[in-house]
């Protein structure tokens, strides 16, 4: 294999000018020139990468440019080198014939293309063992590369060697298959190439297609399974340049192509399928070598941190309702869900080339096809019957994947590549056809398998055209922390985990949808919802809100009749209402119930939004649904229940404390006195307020703690999926923000806090608290962490302003994002308390800072709130003033505003205690 011709050679490096200087500075200083040699060498390679850097600026997206560009900069050094070690360093006058070398670049470098910063992958051929002479060269050759900066992955094998090791060992045989000559003994490395493929390859096709398959899905796995990761690796990820490469290897080693533009020629992809295996390979390429160049060394993943800057540097621009990053990455996820494609199309096309090469005259005859409507069901794949059935009637593009989602079989990949062929014939006619619509709902609330239907769907473009405004959101990401996936893999996750839900399998995950979901009066509402609920993202203004339009207009074409239309557009509008009430309100403020209740109005859109809310959190990626919140899910929906079945009359304030003393003893058992003594200090509002199960650890830890000064119990708590955390002391102001600053210090982070005080004074303060990922902390050195350190703040042992900002960020790239802060007051959302929301950038001890601000304000916290949604962090707290009135003045709120702002805002705090 011979590299592509490079533009302006010289620019990038003078081989003849550098051997010439090479041989000078050996002249004039024999042995000692090795130095100087080196000196001559790492200039030629450093303006040589600023010769490709300049070029990659000047046109951005000439990835497979730049990055051939680099391969041949290096063969020229590696040739120098060679030349110089074996004329001047180790001359020998007569060689024997086993004194022979060949140079061959070997996997990435082999192919002819490197990013900046890749390992030079470089075998050393000689005829038998290597002799002492070989050995001496192959070692100057090496260190003079590792004296560059290089990093070399080296072997040195004689041609048995190869052969056997190559036979055994998938990785060395991938990196041989791209094996290409650069120097040395040029019979030699002909010899080596014609035993790899009469010894090695012939025989062995199948085998290494199975291989090289197997390894791929273990690499996908192991980087997240799909390719729309928000933070994708663009050389090993889903839809990157190893799928690509790995086309490549397979058609290779069957039909011994020399360059992917074979593959053509060999019936593996269509003319076209190349110009798209092209584009997206020089785009991933381009990408690869900004990133290179941007962090200056070998980075492969497009994090947070760096999509803005590559973005920008590929002069991709903000639009309306997008920004050049969200743009940037669509273009990215676009690119990956091409290359699936092409993967699907070329393995199918191999499949059927040795699916032909096996079958006989009689196995042909027995394998007939079944018909089935239009198309024809052939080895358990849906296929065509012809090239042209979609152009007789496009809505035979819908009527496929209903017959696939019912009768639970596969599409021929060909049928996939005549369908993403023939998408176009989607029109708007189509899309008011009747039947086309009831096809698609039909593939929509299938109870056999909606997701994989679905994603076949939007992989052959159909879902994006008949649907266009889903065909908008497709392969968008959301540039944030929080969602895991673009929306449109998000959405087809939520139908998917939907469909489990319904099926009774994720009964263990969610106890409550589960049962709740038979219930539902209309599957076909609940479905559309989860379509919709994320349809109108990268749009300027509230998706929420615009989202609800769009469901008004699509609806009634799917079929739906008004009431269901109004639903949904209801739940599209709302569907983030129950969990912004569960995780941002007080539960226990009868309040807070009652405006959501207002709301919700009914019991059937109450079920609706509770399991969409569920399959909404589910799908938004790995970590980010836990015991927590659907606890607190699970407690409002009963309460909402509960009060939408009773109507609006609250029970009795004495009748509900009585219900829940009765239900402590009955936890308590032979201990239930405890009611009556330390539990008379307890006022109503801590009856009201905490569950049973937390009163009646609290009673028992006032017992044990009579006459103690303090006291810290912290327990495991299942339910919950936290550590609950109990603080008994004397009350004072500035409590809760020394707590909360003890607890951030042992490394844990509040997501729950009530705080009471006793009739005697006593502060009886309870804490939810998980690390600052959303795991828990349960192991009994942590435990006794957190008791020791909540101690230590509270007798001001430690210093605590200066070692919680040196603490380190949980997401150390949340530092891409800009968090603005924002403070909101609500004195409608309770009776008795306000209501202050404060969203900012989540980092360590932000709630221990903004309690402080909030003591500084002579405000009393009674319970806090915490919310995080990736790099982003909601702490909401119900206050009063220290008389127990509501803050209402407006020149009060502002200083409050300020305060809280200064607390929220993203600098390092200045080492004060």
């Amino acid at each position: 294999m011979m590299l592509p011709r490079i533009a302006n050679q010289r620019a990038i490096i003078d081989r003849r000018a550098l051997a010439d200087a090479v041989a000078a500075a050996f002249a004039e200083q024999g042995e000692k020139s090795r130095s100087a040699v080196v000196e001559l060498l790492r200039e030629a390679l450093e303006a040589g990468r600023t010769e490709i850097a300049r070029r990659l600026e000047a046109r951005p997206s000439a990835g497979t440019e730049c990055a051939q560009a680099q391969a041949f900069l290096v063969d020229q050094l590696v040739r120098v080198i060679y030349d110089h070690v074996v004329t001047r360093l180790y001359r020998a006058s007569n060689r024997s014939m086993g004194e022979r070398i060949a140079v061959i670049a070997v996997g990435g470098y082999g192919r002819g293309e490197m990013a900046p910063h890749s390992d030079v992958d470089i075998a050393f051929v000689t005829p038998i063992k290597p002799t002492s002479w070989c050995e001496q060269v192959i070692e100057a050759v090496l260190y003079f590369l590792w004296d560059l900066g290089l990093k070399v992955g080296h072997s040195s094998r004689s041609l048995d060697e190869v052969v056997r090791m190559a036979r055994s060992d998938l990785t060395i045989r991938t990196a041989m298959l791209e094996g290409r000559y650069v120097w040395g003994d040029r019979e030699l490395y002909d010899m080596a190439a014609a035993r790899f493929w009469a010894e090695v390859v012939n025989g062995t096709e199948k085998q290494f297609v199975a291989e090289k398959l197997q390894e791929r899905n273990e690499r996908h796995k192991r980087l997240g399974d799909s390719r729309y990761v928000v933070e994708p690796n663009v050389k090993e990820g889903k839809g990157g340049l190893r799928d690509l490469h790995t086309l490549y290897w397979i058609g290779k080693y069957i039909h011994k192509v020399r360059d992917a533009s074979e593959l053509v020629d060999v019936g593996l992809l269509t003319a076209e399928e190349y110009r798209a295996f092209r584009k997206a390979e020089n785009f991933f390429w381009a990408v690869r070598c900004h990133l290179h160049m941007l962090t200056k060394r070998a980075e492969d993943r497009l994090t947070f941190d760096l999509q803005r800057e590559v973005a920008m540097r590929m002069n991709f621009a903000d639009r309306p309702g997008k920004s050049a990053v969200e743009r940037f990455m669509q273009y990215f996820f676009l690119q990956a869900k091409q290359v699936g494609s092409l993967t699907g199309v070329f393995l199918a096309q191999l499949d059927g080339q040795f699916a032909r090469q096996k079958r006989g005259f009689f196995a042909a005859l027995r394998a007939r096809p079944r018909r089935i409507g239009a198309f024809v069901l052939e080895g358990g794949k849906l296929g065509v019957p012809n090239d042209s059935v979609f152009q007789q009637d496009p809505v035979r593009l819908l009527e496929m994947f209903a017959i696939a989602a019912e009768q639970k079989v596969e599409i021929h990949p060909e049928a996939m590549r005549i369908a993403r062929r023939d998408a176009g014939l989607i029109d708007a006619a189509v899309r008011k056809d009747p039947k086309a619509n009831a096809l698609f709902m039909e593939v929509l609330t299938s109870r056999n398998d909606p997701e994989t239907v679905l994603r076949w769907m939007n992989e052959a473009g159909v879902f994006g055209r008949f649907i266009p405004d889903f065909g908008r959101v497709v392969a968008q990401m959301q540039f944030d922390m929080y969602h895991h996936y673009t929306v449109d893999e998000h959405t087809i996750r939520a139908i998917g985990l939907l469909a489990r839900i319904e099926k009774g399998e994720a009964r263990e995950d969610h106890p409550l949808a589960s049962e709740v979901v038979g219930k539902v009066a209309s599957r076909r509402v609940l479905y559309l919802a989860t379509l919709l609920h994320d349809i109108a993202k990268g749009r300027k203004g509230d998706h929420s809100v615009l989202g609800a339009e769009v469901a008004l207009k699509l609806c009634p074409r799917l079929g739906l009749s008004p009431a269901e239309t109004e639903l949904v557009a209801w739940l599209v509008r709302w569907h983030l209402l129950m969990s912004a009430t569960a995780f941002k309100r007080d539960l226990a403020d009868y309040k807070t119930i009652a405006d959501f209740v207002n709301l919700v109005q009914s019991q059937e859109r109450l079920r609706l939004l509770l399991v969409l809310t569920v399959v909404d959190i589910r799908a938004v990626g790995p970590g980010v649904w836990n015991s927590w919140k659907r606890q607190l899910l699970s407690d409002l929906f009963i309460s909402a229940e509960e009060m939408l079945r009773l109507g609006h009359k609250q029970h009795g304030r004495a009748e509900r404390i009585a219900a829940k003393k009765k239900a402590v003893a009955a936890l308590l058992k032979e201990r239930d006195a405890l009611i009556g003594t330390v539990g008379k200090q307890l006022g109503d509002a801590y009856w009201i307020a905490e569950p049973e199960d937390i009163i009646a650890l609290n009673l028992q830890q006032m017992d044990a703690a009579l006459g103690e000064p303090l006291s810290v119990e912290a327990h495991w708590y299942p339910a919950r999926g936290a550590t609950l955390v109990t603080v008994l002391a004397a009350d004072h102001p500035g409590l809760f923000y020394r707590i909360a600053g003890g607890i951030h210090l042992a490394g844990g982070n509040i997501i729950d806090a009530r705080i009471h005080t006793a009739r005697n004074g006593t502060a009886v303060d309870n804490f939810l608290v998980q690390d600052p990922l959303g795991r828990p902390l349960n192991e009994a050195s942590q435990i006794a962490r957190l008791k020791n350190a909540i101690a230590d703040a509270l007798a001001n042992r430690v210093k605590l302003v200066p070692q919680l900002a040196a603490r380190p960020l949980a997401r150390p790239r949340a530092d891409a994002f800009d968090v603005r802060p924002i403070v909101i007051f609500d004195n409608k959302a309770s009776n008795r308390f306000t209501v202050i929301e404060v969203g900012a950038r989540d980092r360590p001890a932000l709630l221990n800072r903004l309690a402080r601000a909030l003591f500084e304000t002579r405000l009393i916290v009674h319970s806090a709130h915490i919310a995080t949604y990736g790099e982003r962090a909601v702490d909401t707290f119900y206050v009063t003033d220290v008389l127990g009135e509501k803050i209402t003045e407006t020149n009060r709120m502002k200083t409050i505003e300020k305060k809280l702002l200064e607390a929220a805002e993203d600098r390092k705090v200045k080492a004060a205690a």
